[in-house]
């Protein structure tokens, strides 16, 4: 029987299986609101047959957009948009749905990729000023952001609490709080973009301060077992910078804390990153936290063989599986890696046709989980 297609419990939350939609920013929100691309984006892979589905880093305020086109999710009119289009995937799909929160840092007010991705000055239409733990700027050619005072940590802190709130309003399954990729979180976590001199900066126990107060304020708001996790990178790739040494005592504060899974993925702080790409990279990363924490951990990164992540689950290197660009390559990669592995997959019966001669047993049915 193949492990990765095989049900795994978060708490109260039961997924099918291992298989989990990683977040990905679609650059696609109107005034931070959900638009008809994220019906359609969302509604195809609702119906891949993952075990899980992760809505793309959610803005908690404004001023937190990596780009003028993130999805944002901090006030009635986001907060509406982003139910309309759960309500009607949610109408052809049982899938678990979570939702990732987050805030840029200094990586905000930033042009979409497909447009260069670099930073866009404040005083363009669509720019604005910067935020973050220093007035240090990312790249060597940006303006650099403003610090946040003591005002403005309460501010931040209280606009992840008040996402959260409205994400569990909209009947979402799951929470991740985005500390990786060099925004604002990994930003304080990291001595490379973290040079404040208060009780937030220096050592590595102030380093972890803001970002274990914000878990601790939305754990706090959150009813008891709802499922919230924490997505870090595990190491900058960059000498003097965040590393898994220190990703470990955070590991371990946060299992501490309670918290329900841990999402590992590396680098983004820095543009003098040296990551070194291949299968798999990252999942040694996962391996080691989760050996040392037995937090739930997620693995990501180049993991597109689907004997690779029957390999990563099965072999206890990882709980769950994560793909991103690889599933927008392949909305039904589940799909494939069930035929591949023996298994079964949840799949509308209105795509029944399509399984391959010799596979009769590939599909349940995505409302029932029965054939």
């Amino acid at each position: 029987m193949s492990t990765l297609f095989t049900p795994y419990a978060l708490g109260p939350l039961t997924l099918p299986n291992r298989i989990v939609i990683a977040p990905m920013c679609q650059y696609s929100a109107q005034d931070g609101q959900a638009s008809d691309w994220h019906l359609i984006h969302l509604g195809q892979l609702a119906l891949s047959g993952a075990g899980l589905l992760i809505l793309e880093a959610t803005a908690v305020e404004p001023i937190g957009r990596i780009t003028a086109g993130d999805l944002g999710l901090y006030d009635d009119a986001t907060e509406a948009a982003l139910a309309r289009v759960l309500a009607a995937v949610r109408r052809h799909s049982p899938m678990p749905i979570g939702i990732q929160l987050a805030h840029a840092g200094r990586k905000a007010s930033s042009q979409a990729p497909w447009d260069g991705g670099a930073q866009v000055p404040p005083d363009a239409p669509t720019g604005w000023v910067a935020e973050a733990p220093s007035a240090r700027a990312h790249g060597a050619q940006e303006i650099a952001p403003r610090a946040l005072d003591a005002a403005g940590l309460v501010r931040v802190r209280q606009a992840f609490v008040d996402t959260a709130l409205r994400a569990q309003r909209l009947g979402l399954d799951l929470i991740e709080l985005h500390a990786a990729h060099g925004y604002l979180l990994h930003q304080f976590l990291s001595p490379l973009a973290n040079q404040r001199t208060d009780a937030y900066g220096g050592s590595l126990e102030n380093r972890l301060r803001f970002p274990l107060e914000v878990f601790d304020a939305v754990r706090a708001a959150l009813p008891g077992g709802f499922p919230l996790g924490v997505r870090i990178s595990a190491t900058d790739w960059v000498d003097g910078g965040w590393d898994l040494e220190q990703s470990l005592v955070l590991a371990q504060a946060l299992q501490q804390r309670g918290c329900s899974f841990i999402h590992v993925s590396s680098g983004g702080v820095s543009p003098q990153q040296k990551i070194p790409l291949g299968p798999k990279y990252q999942v040694g990363f996962a391996e080691a936290i989760r050996r040392a924490t037995g937090l739930p951990t997620v693995a990501v990164g180049l993991i597109t063989d689907p004997h690779d992540a029957e390999s990563i689950v099965q072999g206890g290197q990882a709980d769950l599986v994560a793909l991103a660009r690889g599933i927008l390559y392949d909305p039904r990669w589940p799909w494939h890696a069930a035929a591949a592995l023996g298994a079964q997959v949840q799949a509308p019966r209105q795509y029944w046709r399509s399984q391959p001669r010799g596979l009769s047993t590939l599909f349940g049915d995505i409302r029932t989980g029965q054939r």
